[in-house]
């Protein structure tokens, strides 16, 4: 896979550094969407010292006319693009009763609007060269719901949706489409969590620990390679056993 293109959205911090890191590991050019300018080139710095070729493009991905822009840079630069990884993504987490309109329709306009603008770009570029693969990051709210995440979880089961309906579009054309739902991932909110919390929480989980963004970059990395060619429209579960 050595010489393909990687947009990663939102690939500044988190999981999406990680899985910057991995593909460029695995001899990936690197496009980064981000909207940090300093965090962005601290990870273009750290990514050309893998003797990979790195795009910076700067672009909110929940504005339609931005993120055509970024897609037409892609092309006019790269002449195209082989793999997408939708990972931005925001929370506004609250119960339903003091939930704002805005913390709402934020949630939505990044996480489910912006994959959305995102395939359907990357879909034209990918059909030109008959070759692709569309990976999102949703989540394991997604499927089971939470406490103070109405807007989270309904944004992230409509990725798990655009994911199997996309994947059926395009099957026959050489590109896949699957969608990863990360667990508990070690982040600054898990570090913030009250000390009997995380305890009830590693109880629950068959592994006994919180997930690492490595873990995620992994899967990720199989998704876009051609032995993963056979599996599309499907949701991949990285959660540690949490819902066994």
């Amino acid at each position: 896979m050595k010489n393909k293109r990687v947009l990663i959205t939102g690939a500044t911090k988190g999981i999406g550094r990680e899985i910057a890191k991995k593909f460029a590991d695995s001899g990936y050019n690197i496009i980064i969407n981000y909207r940090d300018e300093k965090e962005a080139r601290k990870l273009e710095e750290e990514l050309l010292e893998k003797n990979v070729e790195v795009l910076k493009i700067k672009a909110d991905i929940s504005n339609y006319e931005e993120c055509e822009n970024m897609f037409l840079e892609i092309k006019e630069k790269w002449k195209g693009l082989d793999i997408l990884v939708n990972n931005a993504g925001i929370t506004k987490d609250n119960i339903i009763l003091r939930m704002t309109k805005e913390d709402f329709d934020s949630v939505i306009d990044v996480n489910l609007k912006g994959s959305f603008y995102c395939m359907k770009f990357a879909s034209k570029l990918m059909l030109k060269n008959k070759f692709g693969r569309i990976i999102s990051i949703a989540s394991v709210v997604g499927i089971h719901g939470n406490i103070g995440q109405i807007n989270y979880a309904a944004s992230k089961s409509g990725v798990i949706a655009m994911t199997k309906s996309l994947a059926k579009e395009l099957a026959r054309k050489n590109i896949t489409v699957n969608a990863v739902s990360p667990g508990f991932i070690e982040s600054n909110m898990t570090e913030d969590l009250k000390l009997e919390y995380k305890e009830e929480l590693l109880n629950r989980i068959a592994v006994n620990r919180f997930g690492h963004a490595a873990d995620i970059a992994n899967i990720v990395l199989f998704l876009a390679r051609e032995e993963s060619s056979y599996i599309t429209g499907q949701n991949m579960v990285v959660d540690g056993g949490l819902f066994l």
